[in-house]
């Protein structure tokens, strides 16, 4: 966070470092680079940083008014949040609707859900899995946190006015009302374990404000307990040890979950983020306190400089990267880094010509300059035509592109998918050269390296050398021509999903031996309905049988 306008605030440099370690771990995750296969556990660290600042924010507000001013404090986010985020969005509908005008309906309603802060529910509602791998992700898909955050935004005050209308006369550091928030942290962590089932599509558990919200409540809890403008320096050697130790530990629990697991991991949607969020909580209680020496090292100058600009690489860095990925996914280093460049430069243009000055009042000082002046551009300030003369062709753009003006590209001339009909988001891949993008600009390519294909009888002649007597006509060499490196076929005639034929393993206990084994990787099930009840009655199964007959499943080629 950067520094308050306000006096009556502390300011926590170390906690700017912390922003700049997961903003950092989510970049990582989204160029692809395998040593962060979990760096998408860096939004769960800003979940619960922005709990404690929030929550210890209004207490002080309390403190010092004797009450809530709720308008203050929303106007104040507002003013923090909107400028940029409606910016990015400009930008991302100005650049598709010149550029790439196959994803504009896609896009539209992803930008009306993200202006509205409901991106996250939108996404539910639209069946967007994390793992839809075949398909472009949407450049504003990131924005669900976003979501998440602005919604407890709006609805937190209220439930802490409650709390604090019923704690009249009680110390500040109420541990009531922080068991309260863990009480309903607890509820949050039990809903997403419920409600994740393995091998089904985890969007509405990684998405929802209900099964996210523990990370933001674990972080109001502490501000409970360790109220920022009440912790004071001057501590014994023994405690200050106490503090470092546990901000470390902290960060050591972040580091391994970034390193050690994955969006594929069944233990970060049952245990592993409530850890990252307790590991989160010890960090920003070592740095807060002005005793410890780890927040001096977080508040090193290069991090807290990206720690104050975190806000703004968050919102451009997806759009940068799925915007100019390559259609074929044959990424380099070189691009990764010219992508990170890109977004740290975006945000820091916007930081210091948007978001700093409207901090600072710009808003009404331009409308007051604006009135006095009749309206008359020419009279504005360098700086401000500056800023009216290049928004003003991107506003019009993406208002042409957003209000169908500007009509999408009717046909994809390679014969694939068309992007526009993707409005899933795609999980970024382990490696920096393993993300794709299908467009009209390119053929076709899979951001899955791993696929097993489990098939019946349909896909018998797929891998047949007599129906397909050329290897390159096979569905081995066609997963390699978009990309797979290891195929894994299990193909059997009469296999059936749930039911088995004298003893043939069916889908499941195939798929569930080799989740066992250690499989991370993507999935084809090829399967019919009618296959085992054909060859229970008579059928022949033969390994020369057309991809198009008996069980009527599909394949990919």
């Amino acid at each position: 966070m950067p520094e308050p306008v306000r006096s009556n605030q502390r300011y926590l440099p170390g906690l700017d470092g912390l922003r700049a370690l997961a903003v950092g771990a989510v970049v990582a995750y989204h160029v692809g680079f395998g040593w962060a296969q979990g760096g998408l556990l860096g939004v769960g660290v800003f979940f619960t940083l922005s709990g404690y600042l929030i929550t210890d924010l209004l207490l002080c507000q309390q403190e010092i008014t004797g009450g809530l001013q709720f308008a203050d404090f929303w106007l104040r986010r507002a003013r923090r949040l909107l400028p940029a985020l409606f910016l990015m969005l400009a930008v991302v509908a100005a650049w598709v609707t010149l550029l790439d005008r196959s994803l504009l309906p896609a896009i539209r309603g992803a930008v009306a859900a993200s202006a509205l802060y409901v991106n996250n529910w939108w996404l539910i509602a639209q069946h967007s899995s994390y793992f839809a791998q075949f398909g472009p992700p949407s450049p504003v898909g990131h924005l669900w946190s976003l979501a998440v955050e602005e919604q407890f935004y709006l609805i937190w005050p209220w439930l802490l006015w409650i709390g604090l209308r019923l704690r009249r006369g009680r110390p500040v550091a109420d541990t009531r009302l922080a068991a309260a928030s863990l009480l309903l942290a607890a509820a949050s962590a039990v809903t997403m374990a419920l409600l994740y089932q393995p091998g089904y599509d985890p969007t509405r558990v990684y998405d929802g404000t209900d099964t996210r919200a523990f990370a933001l409540l674990i972080g109001s809890a502490l501000a409970f307990l360790w109220p920022s403008r009440h912790l004071r320096g001057e501590v014994t050697k023994g405690a200050r040890w106490v503090l470092d130790g546990a901000g470390v530990a902290g960060l050591a629990v972040f580091a391994v979950l970034v390193w050690r697991t994955g969006e594929y991991s069944p233990f970060i949607y049952r245990g592993g983020m409530v850890l990252l969020s307790l590991g989160t909580a010890l960090i920003v209680a070592a740095v807060a306190s002005p005793a410890s020496r780890l927040g001096r090292v977080l508040g090193w100058q290069p991090l807290r400089w990206l720690g104050v600009r975190s806000y703004g690489i968050y919102l451009w860095h997806f759009p940068i990267i799925v915007l100019t990925s390559p259609a074929d996914g044959r990424d380099t280093l070189t691009r990764a880094v010219l992508q990170v460049a890109a977004s740290i430069g975006c945000a820091a243009l916007s930081w210091r010509y948007l978001e700093e000055p409207i901090r600072h009042g710009a808003m009404r000082q331009w409308w007051a300059q604006a009135r006095r002046n009749g309206w008359r551009l020419g009279t504005l300030g360098r700086q401000t035509r500056i800023v009216v003369a290049a928004s003003a062709p991107v506003l019009v753009l993406a208002s042409c592109g957003m209000a169908g003006v500007v009509q999408p590209n009717s046909a994809n001339p390679t014969g694939g998918t068309p992007s526009a009909a993707v409005g899933t988001r795609s999980p970024p891949a382990r490696t920096a050269t393993s993300r794709s993008r299908v467009s009209a600009r390119g053929p076709a390519h899979t951001m899955c390296r791993a696929v097993v294909h489990i098939g019946d009888s349909t896909s018998d002649g797929l891998i047949s050398p007599d129906y397909l007597p050329n290897p390159r006509e096979r569905i081995a060499a066609q997963y390699e021509r978009v990309g797979v490196t290891k195929f894994i076929p299990e193909i059997s005639g009469a296999r059936s999903i749930v039911e088995t034929y004298h003893g043939q393993p069916n889908a499941y206990t195939v798929a569930q031996q080799l989740i066992q084994q250690g499989y991370l990787g993507c999935w084809v099930l090829a399967l019919g309905t009618n296959d085992t009840a054909d060859v229970a009655v008579g059928s022949p199964v033969s390994p020369v049988f057309s991809p198009t007959s008996g069980g009527g499943g599909a394949s990919l080629t």
